[in-house]
């Protein structure tokens, strides 16, 4: 018998909101957080667009010596993480005496909490600068701090020190699918009995020339609507011309069922099923036949114990490129049968941007909100669904749905064939 591990509590910072409520009015809303890039001065480059956090302001969740330490991308996930622990229900942690490291309190031992997330690059805005400062100047004048600022488990770690968090703080990295595969991990983390709880996510900080330029030299990324930025992001639809860097963090608290219960806890979701496979098949373009992706889907729900019919509702990958969207369609329909015409599918991407690193985690929190609130949020700019490409399902185009959602499946498909799938659903 599978332990089945409860969802408590969610934390984000996106584009589209700093918090969890101001987020998920948003995507109700169909509101997109694309718009021309402020960062850095784009003209240079094909793509001038990006979904970038606005006016994030991070004093109410850490302490302004603290931040001072971390580079973007470990800020938005602690901050994050701190929303989602706070979101549990679980107080603040306390400071060690005589220097020694903070201890989280509430109802589970701190050596029991874990953190585990999901990042693709890191802190690469602070990689450039140093490299630059390098370049410049030589080897002594680079920031003393560069090294520990921009490698990736830094976001873990800050995680784990904010809240007092003493089991392991592991990183995923598996390019877009990241932190789906960082949420599974944590799934079969406390499964196995290593951890009772655990603060799982993805954080990702990429809106610099660099990144932008190496998808630009891709032609990965939508530059046909720089005049436009709303409208570039278009899962599924004919016009479609590639995906929109977005950025921002987003957490969940996970925990033992039975243990989430017996301290009274608000359980969002029951986080059910994991599934995760290879393509094996090229460094950045799906298989095009969809197999393994479909296969994730299926060892997802097998995982779960779940029939595909129990699916109501279906986050896609959805990254508005051409490659993936009739890949990811044929995807759906393998795996589901004749049920994919049934489910209520969107892509979330074409509000946020495409998060890279931090994609599946904050998909994976709209599938929670989706079940709790009854909401399929909707695939925005879907004007002329991609018929001939073979993209015929139901997208949920530009308007959300109010119905009962029992469960859902979140699947992200990453760089280098790695395929993730979560499946989630009503606490019972």
């Amino acid at each position: 018998m599978k332990k089945r591990v409860a969802i408590t509590g969610l934390g984000v910072v996106s584009s589209i909101g700093n918090d969890v409520n101001s987020f998920w009015a948003a995507l109700k809303a169909g509101k997109s957080g694309i718009g021309p890039v402020t960062r850095f001065d784009a003209s240079r480059l094909d793509a001038k667009i990006a979904a970038e956090v606005k006016n994030f302001d991070s004093s109410q969740w850490i302490e302004k010596k603290e931040a001072r330490k971390m580079a973007p991308f470990s800020e938005y996930a602690v901050v994050a993480a701190v929303q989602a622990w706070r979101d549990a229900g679980f107080p603040e942690p306390l400071d060690g005496e005589g220097g020694s490291p903070r201890r989280a309190q509430g109802p589970y031992a701190p050596e029991r909490v874990g953190t585990v997330l999901g990042n693709g690059i890191g802190g690469l805005d602070i990689f450039v600068e140093s490299h630059k400062k390098l370049l410049e100047s030589g080897p002594g004048r680079m920031p003393p701090m560069t090294v520990p600022l921009m490698i990736m488990n830094e976001a873990a770690g800050n995680i784990a020190m904010r809240l007092g968090l003493h089991g392991p703080a592991l990183t995923q990295v598996t390019a877009c699918a990241s932190s789906t595969d960082a949420i599974g991990q944590a799934l079969d983390l406390i499964r196995a009995g290593r951890c009772d709880c655990i603060v799982a996510g993805g954080t990702e900080a990429s809106v610099t020339e660099f990144a932008m330029g190496g998808f630009c030299r891709l032609q990965a990324l939508s530059t046909a609507y720089n005049d436009d930025p709303e409208k570039a992001s278009r899962p599924f639809d004919k016009a479609r011309d590639g995906f929109v860097l977005g950025e921002g963090a987003a957490v969940l608290v996970l925990e033992d069922y039975d243990r989430a219960l017996a301290r009274g806890a608000r359980i969002y979701a029951e986080l059910a099923g994991y599934g995760a496979t290879c393509d094996a098949y090229h460094l950045t373009a799906p298989d095009p036949s969809g197999a393994g992706g479909a296969r994730a889907i299926k060892l997802a729900l097998e995982d779960a114990g779940m029939a595909p019919e129990e699916i109501t509702y279906y986050n896609a990958h959805g990254t508005s490129t051409q490659i993936n969207d009739p890949t990811e369609t044929k995807m759906i329909k393998d795996a589901f049968g004749d049920h994919a015409r049934k489910l209520k599918i969107s892509s979330t991407k074409s509000m946020t941007g495409h998060m890279l690193g931090a994609a599946g985690a904050i998909e994976a929190l709209a599938c929670v909100l989706a079940i709790h609130e009854g909401f399929a949020p909707p695939t925005i700019n879907l004007e002329n669904p991609d018929l001939e490409a073979g993209c015929d399902l139901d997208y949920t185009a530009n308007k959300g749905v109010a119905m009962p959602i029992a469960a859902a499946a979140s699947s992200s498909l990453g760089f280098g064939g790695h395929n993730g799938v979560l499946v989630l659903r009503k606490p019972r």
